[in-house]
């Protein structure tokens, strides 16, 4: 869940779910030139809602190529919520999985539209570690800010690749093994640390594609640095004890990302829920696609 509320507090119900709206994708093609390409592509949608009410909508598009991985999103207000604020965004993150099964980004890049006030994050990385960075507009000062150190760029992933969960051995990977992981996360101003357990398994079925098991975890978060400590949205993520995400896997892998997450707000249940879950073998010329 990335950190996407830290310069508009008044905004924080509305940003969250669609900050989490975001790291779900859309449309997207290899810009990178690599030769390989995908073995099995996801090709999902989402719908954000609060209380019920929808707010937002979002894609989501993930790439598999053996150990390699591309991933976008896009996502926006939706509903009664555009007649107050219209909000937009897209990401992308290239990486590979380590032999462990966690996500090592290469390069990250997302960019939001708060009313035609945009703010940008690209972010290149080597094994774990930040080396080139660019994030506009920078943070405001605030005295009471935690600055964020040099050893808080290294060892990290950005927000698109933390939600990728490749589960090793050769078992079911909709297994509590799923669950228990801790990542640490940069989103190019704020470093974080996401911790899940496990809490039980639960059925789907989307309207389109995947119907079956997933694997229900709680998220917790944890501010690192690059965050203001007083500030009420950072102490209301801190204190969530009911959010929750739910994880299903990309056919043909051992990969499993979101199907759904949930989290309480001052004004009902924020939920992102997938309505298509589409994932299947793809040709070779298949990432050559432009995106659109």
């Amino acid at each position: 869940m990335p950190v996407l509320a830290k310069r508009h507090p008044r905004r924080a119900v509305t940003t969250a779910v669609i900050a989490a709206g975001c790291v779900m994708a859309s449309i997207i093609s290899d810009a990178t030139g690599h030769s390989a390409a995908a073995q099995v592509r996801l090709e999902a949608q989402y719908v954000a809602s609060v209380g019920g009410i929808p707010v937002g909508r979002g894609g989501w598009v993930v790439d598999i190529a053996e150990d390699q991985y591309t991933a976008a999103a896009t996502g926006a207000t939706a509903g009664i919520l555009t007649f107050f604020s219209s909000t937009k965004g897209s990401s992308v993150a290239r990486g590979s999985f380590n032999g462990g099964g966690q996500p090592v980004a290469t390069s990250y890049a997302a960019t939001i539209d708060y009313n035609r006030r945009m703010d940008d994050v690209h972010m290149a990385l080597t094994g774990g570690n930040v080396t080139e960075l660019s994030a506009e507009p920078p943070l405001p000062p605030h005295p009471e800010r935690i600055p964020v150190s040099d050893a808080d760029r290294q060892g990290v992933v950005d927000p698109v690749s933390s939600t990728l969960n490749r589960v090793s051995g050769t078992n079911d990977p909709v297994s509590p093994e799923a669950c228990g992981r801790k990542i640490s996360v940069f989103d190019g101003r704020v470093r974080y640390d996401l911790r899940s357990e496990f809490k039980r398994i639960e059925m789907v079925k989307a309207e389109k594609g995947y119907q079956g098991p997933v694997v229900v975890c709680a998220v917790y978060f944890a501010p690192i640095s690059g965050y203001v400590p007083d500030r009420p949205v950072v102490k209301y993520l801190i204190g969530l004890r009911d959010a929750e995400v739910w994880l299903a896997p990309i056919a043909s892998t051992r990969v499993l990302v979101p199907f759904r997450f949930s989290l309480p707000t001052p004004i009902g249940k924020g939920v992102l829920q997938a309505t298509e879950f589409v994932s299947a073998p793809m040709p070779h010329a298949a990432l050559n696609v432009k995106t659109q």
